[in-house]
C-alpha cells in the first residue's frame, strides 16, 4: 500500500519519455539500468570509484528492495535485499544505501501497527569483505535490525547515512516516539510531543551504539541529509520553531559531541504543515554545500549556500531556479570550488529536472534539462551522484499505474559548455 505525508498541490501529469535538451549543450548519455518491471524510488550512492543504486519493485501487494553496483560501464547482477507485504512504501521516505569497506547498508520501513504513520526503521547490513557480492559463500547478512530503541507505535523514518570509522556508518533519522502516534499536524492539538531528530552509529557486526537526540522539535516529514567534512559528520534537516518557522538547520559532530542546531539561512518560512521537501548536503574537504527548497516569499525557490569551515558558518544563499520551483533537490560537491545541483521546476504543464553547476562565489552555468517529469508524488525525488569525473542521475518516469527508473550520465566538463 502506498502512503504519503502530504498531497501534492499540483495536478498529476503523466510525463513524456523524451528528454528536452538545449541542442547547444551536450546532452546526457542515457544508460541502461537493472531496475526492471514496476520499479521506482531509486537511491544513488558513490564511494568515488563505483556507483550503487537501490530501488523498490512492487508486484501485487509485495514490495521488494534491490540494489546493484556499477563499476566502469557495467552493472552487477541485482541483489534482492528483502521483501514484504507490511512495508510503509512512500514517495518521499524511501530506502537509502551506502557502502564502507565492503559493508553494504540499506533500510526499509516496516509497519508496527495499523495507524497510517506507525512504522519502524529496519536495517539490512551486508558484510562480505572486499567482494561486496551478497551471494558469495563468505558473505554475512544482518537483517531486520531495528535502528531505534523505543517501542512506541509511532513514525520513524527519513534515514540518512554516511560511511564512518572503519566499516561503520553514521545514521540519522526522524523519530516520532514523543508524538504518541498522532497524525501529522495533530501532535500539539492532542497534547502529544514533537518529531525529533536522532543519530546513531551502526557497526558492520550489526551492533548499534551512540544513540542520541540531536533536536527535540523538527519538521515531521522532510527528508534529512548527511555529509562527512574534515571536522566530522554533519546532518542538515528542516527545523521547526514554536512559531512554525521551518527553515533549514545543521548539527555537527565535533570532538565526539554533537553541536546545538544552527540555522543555515534565515528564510523565516512560516508554514503550519510539513512541505515534504527536505535539504541536501555535500562536502569536499572543508567545503560544505547545502541546497534546499523554500516558499517563504510565496513561491517555490531553490537556494544554495556554501560553507568554507566545515559547516560552522555559511555565506550568502543563492537562488538558482527560474521561478516557482517544485524543489526535491540533490547536490554534490565536484571540487573545492564547484558543486552540481539537481532540482525540479515547472515547464508548461509538466515539470523538468534541472542540472546546474554552481561556484561557491555564486557563478553558475546554464542549467541542463535532464528529463521531463511530473510534479505528482509518484515521480519521487531525482538523485545525483559523482563517480570520478562523471555525474550520474536517476529518476522515476510514470506511465499510468506503472513506473520506470531512468538513469543517465554526463561528464563534469560538459556542464561548462
Amino acid at each position: 500500500m502506498l502512503a504519503s505525508c502530504k498531497q501534492s498541490n499540483k495536478a498529476e501529469v503523466e510525463p513524456i519519455e523524451t528528454t528536452e535538451v538545449d541542442n547547444s549543450i551536450p546532452p546526457l548519455q542515457f544508460i541502461e539500468n537493472p531496475a526492471a518491471g514496476n520499479a521506482f524510488l531509486p537511491r544513488l550512492y558513490s564511494n568515488g570509484r563505483s556507483l550503487f543504486m537501490s530501488w523498490v519493485h512492487t508486484e501485487d501487494s509485495v514490495a521488494t528492495l534491490n540494489y546493484s553496483k556499477r563499476h566502469g560501464t557495467a552493472w552487477s547482477q541485482p541483489i534482492t535485499v528483502a521483501s514484504g507485504t507490511d512495508w510503509f512504501v512512500n514517495w518521499a521516505d524511501f530506502p537509502t544505501i551506502s557502502e564502507n569497506n565492503g559493508a553494504i547498508f540499506t533500510n526499509i520501513l516496516q509497519r508496527s501497527a495499523d495507524g497510517t504513520y506507525t512504522y519502524d526503521i529496519k536495517l539490512n547490513l551486508f558484510h562480505g569483505g572486499s567482494t561486496t557480492v551478497a551471494q558469495d559463500a563468505k558473505a554475512s547478512w544482518f537483517k531486520d535490525l531495528k535502528l531505534h530503541n523505543d517501542t512506541t507505535k509511532s513514525e520513524h523514518g527519513f534515514v540518512s547515512l554516511i560511511p564512518y570509522l572503519d566499516d561503520s556508518f553514521m545514521v540519522s533519522w526522524l523519530d516520532g516516539r514523543n508524538t504518541s502516534g498522532m497524525s501529522h499536524g495533530e501532535h500539539e492539538d492532542d497534547h502529544g510531543g514533537a518529531m525529533t531528530l536522532r543519530a546513531a552509529v551502526v557497526h558492520a557486526n550489526g551492533t548499534i551504539s551512540n544513540r542520541v537526540q540531536l533536536d527535540d522539535r523538527v519538521c515531521d516529514c522532510c527528508g534529512t541529509s548527511m555529509a562527512m567534512t574534515e571536522a566530522g559528520p554533519v546532518v542538515v534537516y528542516r527545523d521547526r520553531s514554536e512559531g512554525e518557522v521551518r527553515d533549514i538547520s545543521i548539527v555537527r559532530y565535533i570532538d565526539d559531541r554533537w553541536t546545538t542546531p544552527q540555522t543555515v539561512a534565515e528564510d523565516n518560512w512560516e508554514i503550519s504543515g510539513c512541505p515534504v521537501n527536505g535539504p541536501a548536503v555535500s562536502s569536499f574537504k572543508n567545503i560544505l554545500v547545502v541546497a534546499w527548497f523554500t516558499a517563504a516569499k510565496g513561491e517555490g525557490d531553490v537556494h544554495v549556500a556554501f560553507s568554507e569551515d566545515n559547516g560552522a558558518h555559511f555565506g550568502h544563499a543563492f537562488r538558482i531556479d527560474v521561478g516557482n520551483a517544485t524543489g526535491r533537490v540533490d547536490i554534490v560537491m565536484i571540487n573545492e570550488e564547484d558543486a552540481a545541483v539537481l532540482w525540479m521546476e515547472p515547464n508548461g504543464e509538466q515539470d523538468v529536472i534541472q542540472l546546474m553547476k554552481i561556484n561557491k562565489h555564486g557563478f553558475t552555468k546554464p542549467p541542463i534539462v535532464v528529463s521531463s517529469t511530473a510534479a505528482s508524488r509518484a515521480s519521487g525525488f531525482p538523485q545525483l551522484e559523482l563517480v570520478g569525473d562523471q555525474l550520474y542521475c536517476a529518476w522515476t518516469l510514470v506511465h499510468g499505474q506503472n513506473k520506470q527508473i531512468k538513469t543517465a550520465t554526463i561528464a563534469v566538463s560538459d556542464l561548462d559548455q
